[in-house]
């Protein structure tokens, strides 16, 4: 080949492979697409949660909400896991959260996923969530 050919397929060639590599990477972002304030807020209620060591914690912690990430899209985190926040508070209030059976079920399921990323993340089941 000439020196006009190559730059001509390489000219080519590099964005086809950008756009390929681009296509592959795109339903990851998409799966990760929570607000870096509320990757951070849940990461911190985590690790104290689960107390350990720094690193490790913080490594567990991030690996449980990238799970979340993956399962359920931002807007349904929020909402289950304010149901599920919300569930616990007394009186009237915590009555119309505990008193409706859809978002009972939202709440189950929120613990459940949970439940399943922090298995996946080797965090142990603390006492409260046995």
């Amino acid at each position: 080949m000439t020196l006009p050919s190559v730059r001509l397929a390489r000219q080519l060639l590099c964005p086809a492979a950008v756009s390929v590599l681009l296509s592959v990477a795109a339903p990851w972002a998409v799966a990760h697409d929570y607000p870096t304030a509320a990757r951070v807020e849940y990461v911190q209620a985590c690790m104290r949660d689960h107390p350990g060591s720094y690193y490790e914690m913080l490594n567990k912690c991030s690996c449980v909400l990238d799970h979340l990430a993956a399962t359920v899209t931002y807007d349904d985190f929020v909402s289950m896991s304010t149901a599920t926040n919300a569930n616990s508070i007394g009186g009237e209030r915590g009555n119309t959260i505990r008193d409706s059976e859809s978002l009972q079920k939202q709440i189950r399921e929120f613990r459940k996923l949970q439940s399943t990323a922090r298995e996946g993340c080797f965090i142990p089941p603390t006492a409260a969530a046995r």
